[in-house]
């Protein structure tokens, strides 16, 4: 059992003043296998204490100085993301060669993005060359809170720690209590990187103790979060008080609008990307629309697709999905794959109970529904695992109302031949984000959504903007 009840705060690893224990689970099997401690308020107190002593020195640390900084941070990242994806696989239950490959590495793109941004950024300059007299400063807004989930534990801490320590924040960062051994590797790397005590603090806790209390406080100037749409809402009464800014990036439920002239796989690569990571993604295409044309192959292709997938434990080495994070996601699932089943969807591949051959673990099996309507529960609630719902359109005014028929507005996805039909549609959907045939967002795009998917975007210039204050001053005497 691995011991990991200590917090870092002020550069140095320290005891829990008001902890409390709670096991780690792997979710292959259902076993602890370390232990860490839960802050109460003394260690949050605490881990913003220091953020705070150390806000002044580092609020006017240079340009120069935060990009040699995050270069460092970058290096010695890639240099234990190996080491990184096993934590995430033993944490979460994703596939030991998927954690390394997507949830460890690919964190380099947005070490990047954020790179290129703080390098081409001007924290100081004239409103307009017609007004030397009008200065526009960008500063930062302080402490920031950065309260993260477990899907994609480590892409969404480097999301949120890298801009504000780029944009001069300091930081305090609470992992999700389901993934945060992750979080305390990544604690190791920045010290060994040099970040100065005191910038950069992390504790573990819940979303009721620490994370709540974090999101009160006098002393954070901004809460910058990524989880349920249910937590954001109450990290917002939180914040209210204090009218501290409040950045959030929450649930999906995105439609996958695929026309009869799609490409051949774009159902194959629909199913797929529906259930990569478990299902456990808040951009996954989880809502299927295809042409009625192209419906009943659609249909067919989707259950193919859905069979074919092997469920098995992280150290498997051929192609599979995982487990589901834990007890509660798991259960949430089957209730509402059974959900389907009563509200009449048609069940055409997995269904409910876990996979032949796996009687321990929180494995789901994939499942697809077909024949489904907008005001399923299927249909409209954020599932977080590997379901898929299916139903046809008519006309692409339809497949835009159905789409837009949901309270999230996080992703949109597009399969077209038709350029004129794709740019369309991209305009109409009301989503952050929208794809089409499968191009993904460059390196520095931004990722956020609308309506209730949340208020903030991360990545690149946007995210880094995200931590800075604007400020007017008029008469700026002359050089």
């Amino acid at each position: 059992m691995l011991d990991k009840r200590q917090f870092y705060i002020n550069g140095q690893w320290v005891d829990a003043k008001a902890g409390t224990e709670k096991p780690v689970i792997d979710p292959s099997t259902e076993l602890p296998f370390a232990t860490i401690a839960l802050g109460g308020q003394a260690d949050t107190d605490a881990a913003v204490a220091a953020a705070r002593a150390a806000f002044p020195a580092w609020r006017k640390s240079t340009k120069a100085q935060r990009l040699d900084l995050i270069r460092a941070i970058r290096d010695v990242y890639m240099r234990r993301s190996d080491e990184m994806g096993a934590v995430i696989s033993r944490e979460v239950g994703a596939p030991l060669e998927m954690s390394i490959a997507q949830q460890a590495r690919t964190s380099k793109s947005h070490f990047t993005g954020f790179l290129d941004a703080l390098e081409a950024f001007d924290f100081d300059h004239p409103l307009r060359a017609d007004t030397p007299h009008d200065r526009i400063l960008y500063e930062p807004i302080g402490v920031a809170a950065l309260i993260t989930p477990w899907n994609w534990p480590m892409k969404q801490i480097v999301l949120k720690v890298i801009p504000a320590l780029a944009s001069g924040c300091t930081a305090v960062l609470k992992p999700s209590e389901q993934a945060p051994l992750s979080a305390m590797l990544f604690a190791e790397i920045l010290h060994e990187a040099g970040v100065p005590s005191g910038v950069f603090n992390m504790l573990n806790g819940d979303g009721q103790g620490v994370g709540a209390q974090l999101s009160a406080h006098r002393d954070v100037d901004m809460v910058s979060f990524t989880g349920s749409t249910d937590a954001g809402r109450a990290i917002t009464r939180a914040g209210a008080d204090t009218v501290k800014r409040v950045c959030l990036e929450l649930g999906g439920k995105g439609a996958n609008m695929i026309f009869a002239d799609a490409d051949a796989d774009a159902v194959q690569n629909g199913v797929m990307r529906c259930f990569n990571n478990s299902g456990q993604s808040c951009n996954a295409p989880s809502r299927m629309l295809v042409e009625r044309s192209r419906y009943d192959e659609a249909v067919a292709q989707a259950k193919e697709t859905a069979e074919a997938f092997t469920v098995g434990g992280m150290s498997e080495a051929a192609p599979h999905i995982g487990p589901v994070v834990n007890a509660s996601q798991f259960d949430k699932i089957q209730n509402l794959i059974a959900a389907g089943i009563d509200e009449g969807a048609r069940l055409v591949a997995g269904g409910l109970g876990r996979p032949d051959g796996l009687d321990q673990g929180f494995y789901v099996r994939p499942t697809v529904f077909a024949d489904c309507t907008p005001d399923m529960a299927i249909m409209r609630t954020e599932i977080f695992g590997p379901v898929l719902s299916m139903m046809p359109f008519d006309t692409e005014d339809e497949a835009i109302a159905i789409a837009n028929d949901t309270d999230y507005g996080l992703t949109n996805y597009v399969q077209t031949a038709d350029p004129a039909r794709a740019r369309c549609i991209a305009r109409e959907v009301r989503s952050g984000m929208v794809e089409i045939n499968e191009q993904r967002r460059s390196t520095g795009a931004p990722f956020g959504g609308m309506k209730q998917s949340g208020n903030g975007r991360e990545g690149g210039i946007w995210g880094l903007e995200e931590f800075l204050e604007v400020r007017a001053i008029s008469g700026w005497p002359a050089e």
